[in-house]
Order: C-alpha cells, then sequence, then structure tokens
C-alpha cells in the first residue's frame, strides 16, 4: 500500500439473484463492478475493491465486507457518504458502514471465522420461495445434527470443494454447524475459520440426502474420509445461501462503529 493512501473497511449487503456472484467477471454482472462503479463515482478516484470472499452466483450476504485504499483519509467521518452510495447503488445492494482500519488488513485474510445460514422451505410459500430451497419431503433433522457433530472431527474438506479450484490448502476449522426449525423453515448455520468455494452448498446437499435417507452417518463419513467431491451429495441451490457474519480482530480497527 502506498503511503499517500488509508485503507477502509466497509460492511454491506446484497441479495444475489442478479449478480454472478462477488468477483468481477467478464461479460456478468457481479456485486464487485457494481461497488467499484460507484465508489469510484462518489469518491472521484478509481478504487479496487477486495471482497471478505467471492460467493458464489446467487448467493446473498445478510453481511459482507470489503477493503479498499483511498487517497482520502477522512471517508470514515463524512456523514453524507453512505447516503450518497446508497442513492446511486441498485435497491440489491446496501452499504451500512465504513472504518478506518490498519495499513495490512485485509478483508478476506484478516477475518477469523465466517458463518451462512441456509434456508430450506418446508411447505410452499410465494413469498419465500426465491431465498429457499423448497422440499417438501421428510427430512431427519436428528440424523443431520448427528452429522453436524462429526463435521467437526475433521480438517480436510476436498469432499466439498469444487473441483479444480485456486485453494492452496482444503484445511478448515468447523467451529459451530447446527439445524434448527423456526417459521416453516429448516435452517442449516455453519462457522468455520475459512470456507473452500461450493463448501457450504456442498455441506448442505450431502446432509439433505442424509435426512432424505440416502446415506447414512457411515455413509456420511465415509464421504468425508473419501477426499472426493464426486462421493458427496449434489450442491444444495444457490439462492437459500446466506452469509450472515464476519469476525475480525479488533486491533485491526482505527475507528469504531
Amino acid at each position: 500500500m502506498q503511503h499517500d493512501t488509508t485503507r477502509y473497511f466497509m460492511f454491506l449487503s446484497f441479495e444475489g439473484t442478479n449478480y454472478h456472484g462477488w468477483q468481477i467477471q467478464p461479460g456478468v454482472a457481479t456485486v464487485q463492478q457494481t461497488v467499484e462503479h460507484t465508489l469510484g463515482l462518489i469518491l472521484g478516484e478509481k478504487i479496487s475493491a477486495t471482497g471478505a470472499g467471492r460467493t458464489d452466483a446467487g448467493v446473498h450476504a445478510a453481511m459482507f465486507c470489503i477493503h479498499f485504499n483511498s487517497s482520502r483519509d477522512d471517508i470514515d467521518l463524512d456523514k453524507n457518504l453512505i447516503y450518497r452510495l446508497n442513492r446511486f447503488l441498485p435497491r440489491d445492494i446496501a452499504i451500512k458502514s465504513v472504518r478506518k482500519v490498519v495499513p495490512g488488513a485485509s478483508a478476506r485474510f484478516s477475518a477469523t471465522s465466517r458463518t451462512y445460514k441456509y434456508h430450506i422451505l418446508k411447505t410452499k410459500d410465494p413469498f419465500r420461495e426465491r431465498w429457499s430451497w423448497h422440499i417438501n419431503h421428510y427430512l431427519d433433522i436428528q440424523m443431520m445434527n448427528t452429522a453436524c457433530g462429526i463435521l467437526k472431527e475433521y480438517t480436510d474438506f476436498t469432499s466439498f470443494s469444487r473441483l479444480h479450484s485456486d485453494s492452496k490448502t482444503n484445511i478448515c476449522s468447523i467451529i459451530s454447524a447446527q439445524w434448527t426449525e423456526k417459521d416453516g423453515q429448516t435452517i442449516f448455520t455453519i462457522t468455520s475459520n475459512r470456507f473452500l468455494r461450493n463448501m457450504a452448498r456442498a455441506i448442505t446437499g450431502t446432509m439433505v440426502d442424509l435426512g432424505s435417507g440416502r446415506t447414512d452417518i457411515d455413509g456420511f463419513r465415509t464421504i468425508i474420509e473419501s477426499k472426493d467431491r464426486c462421493k458427496a451429495g449434489r450442491s444444495a441451490p444457490a439462492r437459500g445461501l446466506f452469509l450472515t457474519g464476519i469476525e475480525y480482530p479488533g486491533d485491526i480497527f482505527i475507528t469504531s462503529e
């Protein structure tokens, strides 16, 4: 980072239906492209933003973080900035806050954990179909929660990683995982120190196979130990997945919320 720039974290949320994920790709709409363009327009300088993760096409984020550098050192004090950004951004992206951070802080690599929630709809509901996977048959939640405990016994999640990804390691530490039922939905919540490409959706799809009786607990354990993506279940549809939390060390922030 150059000495004449200041680094900022920006927290935002987005509904991912209209985007091909976070990261810029040629010929398709992405959240990164949209946010960088709007930031550059408002700040009057070229902005290059780094996101907390790529997120697959169609995945949503109730909480997302980016970092960027600016020649301005007072962005976090500009009370009208968030208002102006939200006026120019489309309705499916919302800026929440901006905080000044230490020069080496990274929205991606400084994160200590991320939390995803996956929503399964038990009965047809036209007002929630867009953000859920509708499954109208019985799921054995008790067995799926048993599998959550098994997940925490392992660290190599190659079986749930997208094939031919550029990850240097498939080692992750699952901090917590649980299935709950509320308001006609079955919700899977999983927190890890890091996630591989497609990992949350692959685990969800494999657990749905388990809860549907297409495999059993021993089979679930065998899938993990095989380190073979082809042995796991299909990925759950993107529309039901939400990034809901990212944790960072407090000492990287120069200004408070």
